[in-house]
């Protein structure tokens, strides 16, 4: 049965017959609302401050330390799905990180569109509260 937020169907596409670079293509959005949602709960300020925060937590850079500070945390069918991501050919990468970091990032973001799609929304906030936790701790001694 599909679980509905925002009148958005959850839970009607078999994340498992989905590409590793389009689960990669959601889970980058689901990773930015969850961003900007704890931007507004931190911030609730202005629109500058807040795209300023979004932005650093929402880069490639950023999202494979994340990924990586996170790999403890999976379980193991997470990990698999963490893993085909990080496996996936891509086009390109951007020039401000390197390949493999991209790669990470890519894998980290298919993880969250995989789980997104299972409806598992919990697990997506969970990972990537606890993966911003890890990261500030680790850039702020």
């Amino acid at each position: 049965m599909a679980q509905e937020i925002n009148n958005l169907p959850i839970g009607e596409i078999d994340a498992n017959t989905v590409t590793n670079l389009s689960l990669a293509f959601l889970g980058d959005s689901v990773y930015e609302l969850v961003i900007r949602n704890m931007a507004l709960l931190r911030l609730n300020g202005k629109a500058g401050d807040l795209n300023h925060i979004t932005k650093e937590y929402s880069n490639a850079k950023t999202q494979a330390l994340i990924a990586e500070l996170l790999m403890d945390d999976l379980s193991e069918e997470e990990m698999h799905i963490f893993k085909r991501g990080r496996n996936a050919k891509s086009v390109s990468a951007p020039k401000t990180c390197s390949i493999s970091e991209y790669r990470r990032a890519t894998g980290f973001e298919a993880l969250l569109g995989h789980l997104y799609l299972d409806g598992r929304i919990d697990r997506v906030t969970e990972l990537v509260q606890m993966g911003i936790d890890k990261y500030e701790q680790r850039i702020n001694g």
